[in-house]
């Protein structure tokens, strides 16, 4: 049994705030892969279903960023869970918006929400990063993460979305280069080899003239000196 964690924050008020793109892409996994409706537990919401062979529990923290930690923690007790058994879904300031990468272990750079599972659990879990881009200084980075995606964002954000809910059950089965194929082919598709043909120049010899050649500087013969000029 594996459990992927999604973090964000609880409540409408949050729904669409870039810090919340974890709830988001378990919401789009639970939805396009028949898990069970979500219901309260473990300081969250949770649901379980099937990716390919692999029955995954989905959990949604409702502790609010800066404690998700007691939410897993609770979780993994309660299902005799190792932390190599549970991935997280998280925004990552560090990726340009749309971008994805998965990784195993390691710090939590200054991100409230793995600094809270770390506590709890450790660091040897497994995290996907999703990309948000960066507001550019550390000072506006708060505000930035607890502001709703623009506008500008939807088309990237779904591709996205749709691309971790393709690939899922290669991450349940631990086939991270083809979940990775899998989200590039929604956020990067491959260009199409076919192309309008370019327009060739024409390759036939210009047509011959009987007429020889007029004399530099003479386009404005009369049609007399014309004549003349043939009989010289």
């Amino acid at each position: 049994m594996l459990l992927f964690v999604g973090l964000g924050n609880p409540g409408g008020k949050y729904e669409k705030n870039r810090h919340n793109i974890g709830f988001m892409a378990l919401d789009r996994i639970a939805a396009d892969h028949g898990f069970a409706p979500w219901r309260a537990k473990f300081q969250g919401q949770l649901t379980e279903g099937k990716l390919g062979s692999e029955k995954v529990l989905l959990l949604k923290p409702e502790t609010f960023m800066n404690k998700s930690g007691q939410s897993v923690g609770e979780a993994m007790r309660f299902y005799k869970l190792e932390p190599s058994d549970v991935i997280v879904f998280h925004d990552e300031l560090d990726l340009a918006p749309g971008k994805c990468r998965v990784k195993q272990g390691g710090g939590h750079a200054g991100h409230n929400g793995l600094r809270s599972i770390h506590a709890h659990i450790g660091e040897a879990y497994g995290r996907v990063r999703l990309g948000i881009g960066h507001p550019g200084r550390k000072d506006l980075v708060s505000h930035y993460v607890l502001q709703d995606f623009a506008k500008a964002d939807a088309d990237w954000l779904d591709d996205l979305l749709r691309g971790l809910s393709d690939g899922a059950s290669e991450l349940a089965a631990g086939h991270n280069d083809k979940f990775l194929n899998a989200v590039s082919l929604r956020t990067a598709p491959a260009r199409s080899s076919k192309s309008a043909p370019k327009p060739q120049a024409d390759a036939r010899p210009a047509a011959k003239s009987d007429e020889p050649p007029a004399p530099s500087g003479t386009e404005d013969r009369s049609p007399l000196q014309k004549l003349i000029d043939k009989f010289r």
